[in-house]
């Protein structure tokens, strides 16, 4: 089992972290069952948002009440707070939510800008506050924008920093997972499978496993998918010859414009699920499903016929793609499936 520190926090943690944001979509009952495994399992790190419906209360009804020591877990929650009375109220949620006193990583949730001491919305003042009344244990950002990130971890200010990494990263990306080591600060992986794109789940852990001071946080939603990331505690994978290969493969395959479903470009002036629609192809390819052919979904697609190419998305896009060009060709292959011209 491999074990990390996150940077400066000296939080020292098993591989892997458990992402919560997929349980909202089950039961109560079920959340619990699966979180409990994972620390039956050796999972510690737990990590929601206020953002994701009543995960925090299933994060709470899981250990709170005593059922584990509260120094046993790390807690990461966030708040998409932009003025500081929204701040305190969701602080408070979270600590009611989460049945504890104090949380160990609070972390501003999909951060634009890299809020700093002084600025005129007083953001990082109630960070700071509520660190020092012992509310909060380390103060944390997380971020889309490659640009943010670096001034996040470059400023100083932020204990860890939680961004987009997987085996698709790109030279950049990986300047930043090294710039986190060199400013001690710990690096929370968020959509290591890149939002659906990566099935390969050995070669994801393998990548990732290859770097210090990073701690992956896996969504999971079912048991059986707990299950395999609880196999790869105590059996690690390694980048291997083999999976580089493999990853390398992916890597040419997905080179160029495609959506990685962050929804930074959202919402759409006419209503279309951009970050969904616009990755549509991939999807298919990469992981079928008859669900992405329901009539759900081939009513969204039909929706997304009505783009009029205003560019309201294009500034929003922290990867720079042209959407309404993308999001021409998802539609074309999508048509192209359901016509039974191609296959999937």
């Amino acid at each position: 089992m491999k074990n990390v520190t996150l940077g400066r926090t000296g939080i020292t943690v098993p591989q892997n972290g458990f992402g919560a944001l997929p349980i909202q979509r089950v039961s109560l009952e079920e959340a619990v069952g699966i979180l409990r495994n994972a620390y039956k399992g050796g999972m510690r790190f737990f990590d929601t948002a206020r953002a994701y419906s009543d995960s925090e209360i299933k994060v709470g009804a899981a250990f709170g009440g005593g059922y584990v020591k509260r120094e046993d877990i790390i807690i990461a929650t966030k708040t998409a707070a932009k003025k500081p009375e929204d701040f305190w109220k969701d602080l408070e949620t979270s600590l009611n939510n989460l049945k504890t006193d104090y949380i160990d990583i609070y972390q501003f949730h999909m951060m634009g800008e890299c809020w700093k001491p002084g600025q005129d919305n007083g953001m990082y003042e109630c960070m700071l506050k509520a660190k020092e009344q012992g509310k909060i244990r380390h103060i944390s950002g997380t971020a889309h924008k490659l640009g943010v990130a670096r001034e996040i971890v470059e400023s100083g200010l932020y204990d860890t920093l939680q961004y987009p990494i997987s085996y698709l990263a790109d030279d950049k990306e990986i300047e930043l997972i090294h710039l986190c080591n060199e400013k001690d600060v710990g690096l929370i992986c968020m959509k290591g499978l890149a939002g659906g794109l990566i099935s390969n789940s050995r070669a994801a852990q393998a990548f990732i496993s290859q770097f210090d001071g990073a701690v992956p946080i896996w969504g999971i939603q079912r048991q059986s998918e707990l299950d395999e990331w609880l196999s790869y505690m105590d059996d690690t994978p390694v980048m291997d010859e083999e999976i580089s290969a493999f990853i390398k493969k992916e890597q040419d395959e997905l080179k160029g414009e495609f959506c990685r479903g962050c929804g930074y470009c959202m919402p759409c002036t006419m209503g279309i699920q951009i970050n969904q629609c616009n990755r549509m192809s991939l999807m298919l390819r990469r992981a079928p499903s008859q669900g992405w052919l329901s009539e759900y979904w081939q009513a969204e697609m039909q929706k997304a016929e009505k783009c009029i190419s205003c560019g309201a998305c294009l500034p929003k896009c922290p990867y720079g793609l042209n959407i309404p060009r993308l999001l021409k060709k998802n539609i074309e292959d999508y048509r192209e499936v359901l016509a039974g011209n191609r296959t999937v």
